[in-house]
């Protein structure tokens, strides 16, 4: 992952606004580490990781703003069906909006001390489960313990600790995924085995105060179902968690639990009335200023809308899944500006990857082909397959072809079958490595890129996956 030399996050946001920055590759939102931490607004510390983390300072003075007042219809005061909490802090303190993932921990408590050194850290709020978001609490339990204070107080959705204990239970599949997903070419990359578990939780709405400032938190599905994003009125800062991430929602990602696609469109429109000054998104740069962030937000859901209601409207139709995402062209009939917006582009996940998982949502696992309900073992009939082919030699012949011909993704599907057919194979892993890495470079998506790339590197060492025990 890339880290830059320390930057200033303010003139990387607006140069992003703009369509400066290449966020593709040496800004992406998601990959890109930046050193060092800037100060949005007085109060406000920012520090962006593989996830944004935000330090607030809840006893600092206002610069001029208003008191949270003409808040649209967000003045409730964390009621519902969720009572409110003092937040352990009423003379004052910080309170940290995510707090990044295991390469964060250390640099995330150094910068808040460099920042506020005798500030006692009040609460923190957990986004949702990701482990990007989750990791950096523990060095301020023990600074609390040290120091005499009251441990931090981690809010949370009541769901999230479930899903704690599901990465428990799944540790070798998580380690796998994410090796496949980040491209980590690293034996020794484990998944985290440790959390720290919230301390309150929350129904719908939950409200806390700590100084002067009060905080929020209100429950969403979209990347997961554990969703708590914060509202602060008093400063007019909204912060999305991982609702807005500067790239086409990652509402589609192929190896994990379901996304929400609709859902999150509502609350990215609930987030546009509330009149934000400062977005404060899970990855990457702040946006600042009522016109840009409701047009943000805006945008994003009417994205999420456009392509959730094109695939209802092909799955109505009685069509398979194969039909459904040959008939849907995303980049034909999506409003024309929405893929040009510098915060909505392909570059994380791929468009194509939700309207598979708006399919999962609503049809279950079958992908409506006949035979594929109970369909014979992979390699038995990629062997039957090759076979009728006249072999790998002229299976790999063809894939040449296809090569040349830019048609990476049927190369794929024949490269596949012949390894399945003859694994042990090394003309057939040559060619199955060279075949996945021009697929991967034709992938704007890191998501595609990465896992395709993964694909490359196992065939590179004679392995159909290195994630896997399985040869």
């Amino acid at each position: 992952m890339a880290r830059p030399a320390m930057t200033d996050l303010l003139d990387l946001a607006e140069r992003a606004w703009r369509g400066e920055l290449d966020l593709q590759f040496e800004h992406h939102p998601v990959h890109t580490h930046y050193a060092g931490a800037t100060e949005l607004a007085p109060g406000l510390l920012a520090l962006k990781g593989i996830a944004g983390m935000y330090a607030v300072d809840c006893a600092a003075d206002d610069d001029g703003g208003d008191d949270g007042g003409d808040d649209g219809d967000d003045g409730d005061d964390g009621g519902g069906d969720d009572a409110d909490d003092d937040g352990g802090g009423g003379g004052g303190g910080l309170v940290l909006l995510d707090t990044g993932s295991v390469l964060d921990t250390a640099r995330l408590h150094q910068a808040v001390r460099t920042w506020r050194p005798d500030a006692p850290l009040r609460a923190a709020v957990y986004s949702h489960h990701h482990v990007d978001h989750v990791m950096g609490v523990a060095p301020f339990d023990a600074e609390a313990a040290e120091r005499g204070w009251a441990r931090p107080t981690v809010y949370a959705h009541e769901l999230l600790p479930g899903h704690f204990d599901r990465y428990l239970a799944t540790l070798g599949f998580n380690t796998a995924i994410n090796r496949r997903q980040f491209a980590i070419d690293a034996p020794h990359f484990r998944w985290p085995s440790s959390y720290r578990y919230p301390d309150v939780v929350f129904e719908r709405r939950l409200g806390f105060r700590v100084g002067k400032l009060s905080f929020h938190l209100e429950h969403a599905r979209g990347e997961t179902d554990d969703v708590a994003w914060t509202w602060i009125p008093e400063r007019r800062w909204l912060h999305t968690g991982d609702l807005f991430i500067w790239a086409v929602p990652n509402a589609g990602n192929p190896q994990k639990v379901q996304r929400f696609v609709s859902d999150w469109a509502g609350a990215l429109e609930r987030m546009a009335t509330l009149g934000a000054e400062i977005l404060l998104p899970g990855h990457g740069l702040p946006i600042l200023g009522r016109e840009r962030i409701v047009q943000a937000l805006a945008d994003t859901a009417l994205l999420l809308r456009e392509i959730e209601g094109r695939t209802l409207a092909a799955m109505n139709r009685g069509w398979p899944l194969d039909r459904v995402l040959r008939e849907i062209d995303l980049a034909a009939s999506l409003p024309s500006e929405l893929l040009e917006r510098p915060y909505l582009r392909p570059i994380y996940d791929d468009p194509a990857f939700l309207v598979r998982m708006v399919w999962r949502r609503y049809a279950g696992w079958w992908d409506g082909e006949y035979d594929t309900l109970l369909p014979a073992p992979r390699p038995e009939l990629a062997a039957e397959w090759v076979a009728l082919a006249g072999g790998a030699e002229q299976v790999l012949a063809r894939v040449d072809e296809l090569l040349g011909e830019g048609r990476w993704a049927l190369a794929c599907h024949l490269v596949e079958s012949a390894h399945h057919a003859a694994p042990e194979d090394a003309a057939v892993h040559a060619k199955r490595a060279e075949v996945y890495r021009a697929a991967s470079e034709a992938q704007p998506s890191s998501m595609g890129r990465n896992i395709l790339r993964h694909a490359a590197l196992a065939s590179e060492r004679g392995r159909r996956d290195l994630a896997s025990d399985q040869e």
